[in-house]
Parts: structure tokens; sequence; C-alpha cells
């Protein structure tokens, strides 16, 4: 038997890497821990040993995206607009970890560490949020109102039903919907 990757250098993250490909190939139903083995070039019990299951892997991917998230709404502008646009950036950029993220049925979503990275998400999201608020609405309500807006497109141009040229850019085609919101 081969050793190859027995003393890899980040084999967690090699092994997170083989999975978004996988669920970029396959779906995210498509893909085994031993298919995770053999595109990372390890032991077919190494997935296993570092995650224990599937949901382990997807928990990691799930960690991984919220702070993806996080990092790209903190990076955008300071302003919901933008925050938005990031969002949707962030949507078609990463995929694999979108389509885990917000179906927490698939990882341990008790988990710290997705606690973590998913209230630092949602902390940014809101304080762009609170930015644009007016009365009667609280920053919950415009909280949810930007998120289910951005989100909602998201899903829609990576489903693939907003039927648009090719070559439209996504982050440009939500920019006239998203302002929607800010309109008083």
């Amino acid at each position: 038997m081969s050793k190859i990757g027995y003393h890899h250098g980040d084999l967690r993250r090699t092994i997170v890497a083989a999975a978004v490909e996988a669920i970029g190939d396959s779906g995210l139903d498509g893909w085994s821990l031993r298919e995770l083995a053999r595109r990372a070039g390890v032991s077919h019990a190494a997935p296993a040993h570092h995650f224990g299951d599937k949901s382990g892997v997807l928990t990691a991917i799930a960690v991984e995206g919220f702070t993806l998230l996080a990092d790209a709404l903190e990076a955008a502008e300071p302003d919901l607009l933008d925050m938005g646009l990031a969002y949707v950036s962030f949507a078609v950029t990463y995929p694999a970890h979108f389509g885990v993220m917000f179906q927490p049925g698939l990882y341990r979503d008790d988990d710290e560490a997705v606690q973590k990275a998913e209230a630092r998400a949602g902390d940014v999201l809101r304080a762009g949020a609170r930015a644009v608020t007016v009365p009667p609405s609280g920053p919950e309500h415009t909280t949810l109102a930007a998120w289910s807006i951005v989100h909602g497109f998201a899903n829609l141009w990576l489903s693939g039903a907003l039927r648009m040229p090719a070559d439209t850019d996504p982050v440009q085609a939500a920019r006239p919907v998203l302002r929607r919101l800010l309109e008083h």
C-alpha cells in the first residue's frame, strides 16, 4: 500500500479542498469519503480519521464558507449595497460552500466553530443593515430583507433560473436589484 500523503502538509485542508471540488463536480450527494481520499492522494481511511464522516467534512466546509463570507463582507464598503454585491460575488465564487452553508441538516450546526463563523458573518451583515435602517423598520427587518434579497438572487443565479446571457456579470446584474432595497 502506498503511503502517498502520509506526511501530508495540511491534510485537513487538502481533504476539504477535494470535497469542494467533488461537490462542484457531482453535487452535494454525489461523493464519498473514499472518493475524497482518491482526489487528495491519501489513504482511504484519512478522511474518516480527520472528519469522522461526510457530516464532519461538510461541517468544515460550512466553517470555511462562513469565514470566507464574513471576510468578503468586511472587505466591502461599509454600506448595504456593496455588502450585498459582495455576498452575491461570494456565492458565485464559492458555490459549493454556499450550497452547504445554508443547509444545516447537512452538517453539525451545533459545532462551535460553525456557530462562531456564522455569527461573525451575521454580525457584519447586521452592521451594514443598521446603517440604512429607517423607521418604523428596525435593523432586524432590514437585515432579513437584505439577506433574503441577496441570498435569493444568488440562488437564482446559481440555479440558472434567471436566464441571462452567458456573459452577464452576476454582481452587475444584482446591483439594480439590491438598489431597489435601498430605495425609501
